[in-house]
């Protein structure tokens, strides 16, 4: 009989959507895909080399669990030349990839009896990973009207003494919302005055438009540094999904906390790994410029066509490489025997009546709405958005 933990956990709704259409496609099957949340971009050949040459000197073995040394250094220069923050090696960990930090700071921060506020729309594993913990996710509304803001006003009303800490992620996965300055300066101040801990997921941190220009909270205040844990990785920034390695700054008994938990699951991460990410953030960094220019024109190409379709609202994302648009407006309707009752039926259809894969916005705490990656193809960009248009044209 398994516990009731595993009983009660769903997989990874993206990664579900992931497989489903790698399946259909092995099917011979054309599936426009808008599932993966990965830029189809190759990893540079500098730090390709770097792991080949990690080999070829047998850098082969154990390392330890939280990470080499020379990597943490990086990862210290990396915040101090982006952020202007600054860590010492003991304020830092090497993890399996962004979600494991996540994963492994929650079971050292949290447990039954907590409360973790968390932003709506979120990333799908945040509420599941806090429950594994046995805390209780505490679900703060967001409106599309509002830029999916969080005020400090919005957040007092949700404040107990229950209230452990708070989940920002900036730019956001689904919307690719960002945070104002003057709204993360209110959140800053609340986690002071309410002994909260701030995690900060800034995962897509080199991925934004429109001349927007990141700012970290840990950055803008040190009794808001005292508080965050900063939750970051290579995978996004340098095309490194399977690589699998991620990386938190924070305070240093957190980071030994999640460490000593890190020594005890899954131990180090990738030796061979952890070379190209040191190559990854000391080398060049051209290869960032080029991908966000590429997908801001995708950007641009589908949400103009996205908001083109009579009935669809989508928010127009400063970073990241999702939209989000509202479908709300067809929630109620039929197509041939079906009443489209959610946002899961919207994507079924989609998926195998128009071979379109999207994620459901229900998986991110918004019914009505679906997630599109744009870290594909204009090809499949614009197959795709086709195919979503004729799907709308044939609900009644």
């Amino acid at each position: 009989m398994l516990s009731k933990r595993a009983e009660a956990l769903k997989p990874s709704p993206t990664l579900a959507i992931n497989a489903k259409e790698k399946a259909l496609k092995a099917q011979g099957l054309d599936i426009a895909g808008f599932g993966a949340g990965e830029p189809d971009f190759d990893t540079p050949e500098h730090i390709k080399q770097a792991a080949i040459n990690a080999i070829n000197e047998n850098f082969t073995r154990y390392t330890p669990a939280s990470g080499i040394d020379p990597l943490k250094d990086a990862v210290i220069e990396k915040f101090k030349r982006d952020n202007g923050i600054y860590y010492k090696r003991d304020e830092i960990i090497i993890s399996c990839g962004g979600k494991h930090a996540l994963f492994n700071l929650f079971e050292a921060l949290f447990q039954e009896g907590d409360e973790v506020l968390i932003p709506v729309p979120y990333w799908v594993s945040y509420p599941p990973m806090v429950e594994l913990t046995g805390a209780t996710p505490v679900l703060v509304d967001t409106q599309e009207k509002e830029d999916y803001q969080i005020t400090g006003s919005k957040l007092k009303r949700y404040i107990n003494k229950k209230t452990k800490g708070i989940i920002l992620n900036y730019p956001s996965n689904p919307a690719g919302s960002v945070y104002y300055r003057e709204n993360l300066e209110e959140i800053g101040k609340l986690a002071v005055e309410n002994d909260l801990y701030i995690i900060s997921d800034e995962i897509y941190e080199k991925l934004v438009y429109d001349d927007y220009k990141h700012v970290s909270i840990a950055s803008m205040d040190a009794s808001f540094k005292d508080r965050t844990i900063i939750c970051h990785g290579v995978s996004k920034t340098y095309a490194m999904t399977g690589w699998r390695i991620g990386y938190a700054a924070g305070p240093a008994h957190i980071i030994k906390a999640m460490a000593n938990i890190q020594s005890q699951s899954t131990s180090n991460p990738t030796s061979i790994a952890q070379m190209a990410a040191i190559a990854a953030l000391n080398g060049p960094q051209d290869s960032i410029p080029m991908m966000v220019n590429e997908f801001k024109k995708r950007r641009d190409f589908l949400v103009s066509k996205l908001t083109s379709i009579e009935g669809v609202t989508c928010y127009n994302p400063k970073g990241a490489f999702y939209v989000f648009p509202n479908f709300n407006s067809f929630i109620g309707r039929r197509y041939k025997d079906k009443v489209i009752d959610s946002s899961a039926t919207l994507t079924e259809i989609l998926l195998e009546d128009f071979h379109t894969a999207v994620v459901p916005g229900v998986e991110f705490g918004k019914e009505g709405y679906i997630r599109l990656s744009f870290a594909t193809s204009m090809d499949v960009i614009k197959k795709g958005v086709e195919r979503i248009k004729q799907a709308v044209s044939e609900f009644r």
